[in-house]
């Protein structure tokens, strides 16, 4: 099979990312059509990582500007503004770091969770089995109990203000988010520098989530979520496709041959300056 030129690979990505003239982000309500465009996108572009960001598609292909008034930053005031209104998810999902997902392919994220239906019941086991840490726990029970709060008054709630409580805390932040236990819902004047993010429980603010959710099969999530990142990309190594979404090898080789098998892709493609065989569209 004759290799794909590193010219085709960069202008099909010019169009998925909008980077052609006259295609870049304007408004918010561009922004959340973009975002069930490709699926799944991050906020900011991540050094390493060649994926769609709401940045690069307001601003450009260009690092995030320092300076307050750059005015790709309009895309942080569209990110506040979104949280809660339900158009869109927003959260530490893709890699660990803030993404934003459509609502048609939050289910599939969802179905690969740890999470079975009962927001009650769920964490302990994990707890239980230790894979979840005592913060997390506590973290998660202020929520449940207490219904969304600050950042601020989360940790009171949780019995973590103390210095020593810091990285415990903000790692447990970001491992509920990792697990689709909690998310972002608002922002509010609270702390040393009046702004705090609001959490909430991911099934009481997205309520038919759970339902919508269960009739998808693991493979079925994960064949849609590797197609879904394959049409942004046009072609991507099987490694980077496994640390976009922290699956092991098998796991990404059992769906990728599903959809060849289904001639929606092709494995082992050779393209230009990347290092190893590639799937592609």
């Amino acid at each position: 099979m004759p290799a794909i030129t590193q010219k085709t690979i960069a202008e099909y990505r010019k169009r998925t990312f909008r980077l052609l003239p006259g295609t870049h982000l304007t408004s918010v309500d561009d922004a959340v059509q973009y975002v069930n465009e490709r699926g799944m996108v991050f906020f900011w572009p991540y050094k390493g990582i060649e994926f769609p960001s709401l940045w690069t598609a307001v601003a450009g292909n260009r690092p995030v500007a320092d300076e307050h008034d750059d005015p790709g930053h309009i895309t942080w005031g569209w990110k506040d503004g979104l949280l809660g209104k339900r158009r869109v998810y927003y959260g530490r999902v893709l890699k660990k770091r803030n993404s934003f997902i459509s609502l048609e392919t939050l289910p599939h994220f969802y179905a690969l969770s740890p999470n079975y239906g009962s927001p009650e019941e769920d964490y302990l086991i994990d707890y239980e089995a230790g894979k979840l840490t005592a913060e997390s726990r506590a973290v998660y029970e202020a929520l449940l109990d207490n219904g969304p709060l600050d950042t601020i008054a989360l940790r009171k709630a949780a019995r973590l203000t103390s210095k020593t409580s810091d990285t415990p805390f903000n790692r447990a932040l970001e491992d509920l988010q990792v697990t689709m236990r909690i998310l972002p819902t608002g922002v509010a004047e609270a702390g040393a520098w009046n702004y705090a993010f609001i959490y909430d429980l991911v099934p009481r603010h997205f309520p038919d989530l759970i339902e919508q959710a269960h009739p998808i099969s693991e493979w079925e999530a994960r064949r849609h979520l590797l197609l879904r990142a394959l049409d942004s990309l046009g072609a991507a190594r099987k490694a980077d496709l496994q640390r976009l979404f922290g699956w092991p090898p098998a796991l990404v080789d059992r769906a990728a041959q599903k959809l060849e098998e289904n001639g929606l892709i092709l494995q082992n493609v050779e393209v230009e300056g990347f290092s190893g065989p590639c799937l592609a569209l």
